[in-house]
């Protein structure tokens, strides 16, 4: 058994409590934040115990691993407390706003020999682990082109909803940082190391907030891919998201990671099922219309969010006991921020970046 304790207390940490009830070998035991009565009622509804401070949290509660659910510029700071106390850590997307903090993450990581983790429940997805087989037994040939299109929506009671939200200094950004990094994560672990970004990024019409809600991007992989990127939280109600690799074979293979308004923990719920919505391998064409009713039955048979973030806890839980090799590590979420960073830096210096 796995004991857990959680850094943070807010929306989504609701979601990972849901999770570890039902998951093997694992149980939530404690969690922790700043703010005392807040962390008490958290605690009082998961029958947990309940801490301010993170060491003590893991000595008293005798906690293996945190699951880091706070504002995303303290997900570096926590991590790092934690991996030193002694704690596995999984911590929410983005992994950290930096590069540099991702580099002090995994190098306490491999100082403390613990495992380091980024929530990417996304790749659960069986259409998503389609494209992965396809790319890994060379359906495709080699994944040359690839193409993120996420349109989403964020309204202004949604910015209003947490007091973090829309400023550089508490959410660290906007789309880029906090919507696009599980279709940003997905191209990454299609195509590999990200070696050079180009990209743009706006406000369009969300006066209220400090950040983008919308950037573009054209990205060159170490393996020699390509890739574009539009991300933008300026279209109502929500249109879609997609992620979508083109091989050297000339076959394509694609995913609809999202349709209709996109998932807010504990404000909304998953409307559509992820679904394979291109595939022309040969002799697999017509594959599509049965994957999707596949799919479809079994985003109707469970609660979408639990059972996505309950395999990925459940993954996690296993490579902690040495019964698996862990997937999502905290090199792969590094790539994600490469590409992020990479997007900021860019417009900033009017250059392209290089890794």
């Amino acid at each position: 058994m796995v004991r857990y304790g959680l850094i943070g207390y807010g929306k989504v940490a609701q979601v990972h409590a849901k999770a570890l009830q039902q998951a093997k070998d694992s149980k939530l035991v404690a969690v922790c934040g700043r703010n005392r009565d807040k962390a008490n009622v958290f605690a009082d509804t998961w029958s947990i115990s309940s801490f301010t401070d993170i060491q003590q949290m893991i000595s008293e509660a005798k906690v293996d691993a945190v699951i880091i659910t706070t504002p995303h510029p303290q997900h570096a700071r926590g991590a790092v407390q934690a991996l030193r106390a002694g704690a596995h850590v999984l911590v929410e997307k983005p992994m950290a706003l930096t590069v540099e903090q991702c580099d002090l993450m995994i190098e306490t990581a491999k100082e403390e020999k613990k495992l380091l983790s980024v929530i990417s429940q996304r790749r659960w997805y069986p259409a998503c682990r389609r494209i992965k087989e396809a790319i890994e037994t060379g359906k495709i040939g080699l994944p040359m082109l690839g193409q993120v299109t996420m349109l989403g929506w964020r309204d202004e009671a949604y910015y209003k909803s947490d007091p973090w939200r829309g400023s550089w200094e508490n959410e660290g950004g906007g789309v880029l940082i906090n919507q696009a990094p599980h279709q940003l994560d997905l191209l990454c672990w299609f195509l590999g190391p990200v070696e050079q970004v180009y990209g743009q990024w706006e406000n369009i019409n969300h006066p209220y907030i400090e950040v983008e809600d919308s950037a573009v991007a054209v990205v060159r992989f170490s393996s020699g891919a390509m890739a574009s990127i539009l991300v933008s939280n300026s279209q109502k109600p929500g249109i879609f998201a997609k992620v979508h690799v083109h091989g050297s074979s000339a076959f394509s293979v694609g995913v609809q990671t999202d349709g209709g308004a996109m998932f807010v923990p504990g404000m909304s719920a998953i409307l559509e099922p992820p679904i394979n919505d291109l595939w022309t391998v040969a002799g697999e064409e017509g594959n599509l219309q049965t994957w999707k009713e596949r799919d479809t039955a079994l985003f109707e048979s469970i609660d979408p969010v639990e059972y996505f973030f309950r395999q990925q806890l459940e993954h996690f839980t296993q490579a902690i006991l040495g019964n698996t090799l862990l997937i999502s590590s905290g090199e792969e979420g590094r790539e994600t921020i490469k590409l992020i960073e990479g997007i900021y830096r860019s417009q900033k210096e009017g250059k392209p970046v290089c890794y």
